[in-house]
């Protein structure tokens, strides 16, 4: 194993553990709370309620993003829109999902890393939209604060997926590699059209 898929590999491992500690915690607390008083109040149900349904659809996803993706496997719009509902149920991100009744599997974890790449344009929150026509998928992030940073965004060339700069990014950016290396496996060739309030990666 190259330095470059060492570092990777510890990149997703770090960047999973990070988005699962807050809602893991928060279940911690809910239980320590029904711990010193067997009879819960609504609120610390509904805090257990919610964590759970957050760490579940953080898993779920991160499976589909970050695993492996069969030749054979599928995935349907509506486990995908059941996943993006839980995950964006709460937070200044919503995300809408039109795609085919089927996908391929590899395609779906495609699209899920370029969400990632999406969300990080919009780091105050906005809308992105995902769309495919004519075989080719859209997915845009709108915001009246929009962040572009062209360094980042260069990881969707296979060259810089596999580049030395890798070594310098840290867990919260891994996607952006590993979705240039997902595009170069399904031999497809994204473009990123930047405006004012609004970026559009396609493939």
């Amino acid at each position: 194993m190259t330095d470059i898929a060492r570092h990777l590999a510890a990149l997703v491992g770090s960047r999973i553990c990070h988005d699962l500690i807050s809602p893991i915690g928060a279940i911690g607390n809910g239980v320590e709370l029904i711990a010193l008083d067997p009879r819960p109040r609504p609120d610390e149900v509904a805090l257990l309620s919610d964590s759970v349904v957050a760490a579940s659809a953080r898993l779920r996803f991160f499976r589909i993003a970050f695993g492996i993706a069969g030749q054979d496997q599928t995935t349907s719009r509506l486990e995908v829109a059941a996943l993006l509902g839980d995950l964006y149920r709460s937070g200044r991100i919503s995300v809408d999902w039109s795609g085919p009744a089927d996908l391929p599997r590899s395609e779906v974890k495609l699209a899920f890393l370029l969400l990632l790449c999406a969300e990080h344009a919009i780091p105050t929150g906005g809308t992105i939209t995902i769309r495919q026509a004519d075989t080719r998928w859209h997915i845009t992030a709108a915001s009246p604060r929009l962040r572009h940073d062209a360094a980042l965004w260069s990881f969707l060339s296979p060259a810089e997926a596999a580049a030395p700069a890798v070594l310098r990014l840290e867990p919260a950016q891994v996607h952006f590699p590993l979705a240039g290396l997902a595009l170069a496996h399904l031999d497809r060739t994204p473009t990123v059209t930047v405006g004012v309030t609004g970026l559009t990666v396609s493939f």
